[in-house]
């Protein structure tokens, strides 16, 4: 009797698309954003202490250096400028009452009518009413400028961004009052991780573009490096100075710095070459003698749009798998078809 002849039908390879593995020297841009800030800051208060009766700014204001932001009430400094005052005109008495004193003992000393002693007395009283006069003269001194120091003033031309007062409060002498950020230069402040930082070329350029309308850029140089590693955050703070700052970028504005790291070998693949194993990111290889496909982990060093730079794992000349990664199984042999025409 005939059987049925049992036709063994082949099943298809799976068909992938891989490229070679050729390491390139790789430099990726790194961005950060952060804020602007002003270079100097600086901390104004009364040199004396009283009640404030009046203030002239608020924050967000622009003074001019020398304007008047705020006064104290100067009844007590007035006072003392009066007592001051007639403590010198007494003073001044006594010195013309002395000198005319000496002034006779002198004539009489000349005509031989009055003794050495009394002269010597006359003198020195006269020398002792001078030096009162002068020490009047300098509390007189101090009681104006201790007036004048009721008035509040801007040591610099810049924003007001910090306001500790209002009218009715009593303030001490060398109480924080108003914190201007001066005009001129401003930084970037930038939060960045530690290895970022040692990754870092000593000096790089940064350049520096405004979120809020990107055609807003300038040039910056790092200017500080802060020593220690916040507790909070773990992150560094880095300042990067911007020599003609664009007007558009103002205090606290949100600001993109990007810089170029150190070059390193790397290969570049797309990132649909990546896959996973055991949670680790690895791709698919090819034997080039059998196409028996095995998964191998690597180390990625940067992704980028559309592609990511592989720094551990792969070895120059190894083929890789670039589509077609949902189908394979470790040693399963696949076919290579070509890339399509560009």
């Amino acid at each position: 009797a005939c059987q049925d002849e049992q036709v063994k039908v082949e099943k298809p390879l799976v068909r992938v698309r891989a490229l070679d593995a050729n390491p390139v020297n790789f430099a990726p841009t790194l961005s950060l954003t952060g804020v602007i800030a002003a270079r100097t800051e600086s901390n104004v208060s009364f040199r004396t202490g009283g009640r404030v009766s009046e203030r002239m700014v608020d924050v967000g204001d622009h003074v001019e250096a020398g304007a008047v932001l705020a006064r104290l009430d100067p009844q007590e400094q007035q006072a003392d400028v009066r007592a001051a005052q007639a403590t010198v005109d007494a003073a001044g008495a006594n010195l013309r009452q002395a000198t005319a004193a000496f002034q006779r003992q002198d004539a009489l000393l000349k005509q031989g009518f009055t003794t050495r002693s009394q002269y010597d007395q006359a003198q020195q009283a006269m020398q002792v009413a001078q030096s009162s006069l002068d020490a009047a003269q300098s509390q007189l001194q101090n009681a104006k400028d201790a007036l004048g120091y009721t008035d509040l003033v801007a040591s610099a031309s810049g924003v007001i961004t910090a306001r500790s007062i209002e009218t009715g409060q009593v303030v001490q002498a060398a109480q924080t009052i108003y914190t201007i950020a001066e005009d001129g230069d401003r930084d970037a402040i930038f939060n960045i991780n530690e290895a970022l930082a040692a990754s870092s070329p000593p000096d790089p350029d940064v350049t520096i573009t405004l979120l809020t309308n990107p055609k807003v850029s300038a040039m910056g140089k790092l200017r500080e490096i802060a020593p220690v590693i916040d507790q909070t955050s773990g992150t560094i703070r880095v300042k990067v100075g911007i020599a003609n700052t664009p007007p558009e970028m103002q205090l606290g504005a949100a600001v993109m710095g990007s810089i170029t790291v150190r070059a390193a070998q790397a290969i570049i693949l797309p990132w649909q070459a990546l896959f996973s194993d055991q949670g680790q990111p690895a791709v698919w290889t090819i034997d080039r003698g059998t196409n028996a496909v095995a998964l191998t982990q690597v180390g990625i060093m940067s992704y980028n749009s559309g592609n990511m730079a592989i720094n551990r794992g792969l070895a120059g000349g190894q083929l890789v798998v670039t589509a077609g990664t949902q189908l394979l199984r470790p040693g399963q042999v696949v076919e290579i078809v070509a890339e399509p025409a560009k």
